[in-house]
């Protein structure tokens, strides 16, 4: 792991690979952590360099300033810029799961530039309803994350890899209690005002949409909807898999990428 200083607060992040290489940078779902990526790194690293990080308050980043009341969309693709440039890269693969393809979506719209591609994973152009979205902020602030993902977590995995990996939901459960609340409920917010379905219409950016076909929080119909918008093909769906494919079927997901980058 290593740390770098953005707008006053840490993040953590990890760099592998060779420099020579095209640079991926991997964005983790809402309420996880990099370690998403781990089974994935091996194969994706004879093709390329990778780098991943944490978002605000998640994983070891640090939390969301307290003098600050909002995160957007901007402020997280800003994040990987800045690190895609401590890597020395002027332009990059990106993959991003769930609140990782919202950040997809802002570099797409705003950077296309920055971008060989994007794939974008279990997301939407709008997800869920800001209702929905701001009575979770207001519950995690009241209630803790450690509570929360008591429910939370089961929804993200598909039932095939909850009875292959029997202690799965648990881990995660651990690993987003220890979370910073206030930061996931800023989160929470942002994804109740990101809408992108106007904002995608213009680019010349290669994109790739992957969905599960058990995922409850961003079900196919996002993932079509989304291509719909964007001018992306059709999306790819995953059989048997639910909202984070990096951890429900890394091998598969990892060739998927290497064979669509290639």
């Amino acid at each position: 792991m290593a740390f770098l200083k953005h707008n006053g607060r840490t993040i953590c992040y990890r760099l592998l690979g060779d420099k020579d290489k095209p640079l991926l940078v991997l964005a983790h779902p809402l309420g996880m952590t990099q370690g998403v990526w781990d089974d994935m790194l091996p194969a994706l690293l004879d093709r390329f360099r990778v780098l991943t990080w944490d978002l605000p308050g998640h994983g070891a980043s640090a939390a969301w300033p307290e003098d600050s009341d909002r995160i957007t969309p901007e402020d997280l693709a800003q994040e990987a810029l800045t690190l895609a440039a401590t890597a020395g890269a002027e332009r990059l693969h990106f993959v991003g799961t769930s609140i990782g393809g919202v950040i997809g979506q802002q570099l797409v719209s705003q950077h296309a530039d920055s971008l060989l591609s994007a794939t974008l994973t279990n997301t939407g152009a709008v997800i869920g309803t800001a209702d929905a979205w701001n009575t979770r902020s207001a519950n995690v602030l009241e209630l803790g994350l450690a509570a929360m993902a008591v429910d939370i977590v089961p929804r993200w995995f598909g039932p095939a890899a909850c009875k292959q990996q029997p202690a799965l939901v648990e881990g995660w459960r651990v690993i987003m209690g220890r979370g910073d609340d206030r930061s996931y409920a800023l989160l929470c917010e942002l994804l109740g005002r990101a809408d992108f379905r106007e904002q995608l219409g213009e680019h010349q950016v290669p994109l790739r949409l992957i969905a599960g076909a058990d995922d409850v929080a961003t079900p196919p119909e996002a993932l079509q909807a989304l291509a719909e918008c964007s001018g992306a093909p059709e999306p790819l769906i995953l059989e048997q898999i639910g909202h984070v494919p990096s951890v429900e079927c890394p091998g598969r997901f990892s060739q998927i990428l290497i064979n669509h980058l290639a």
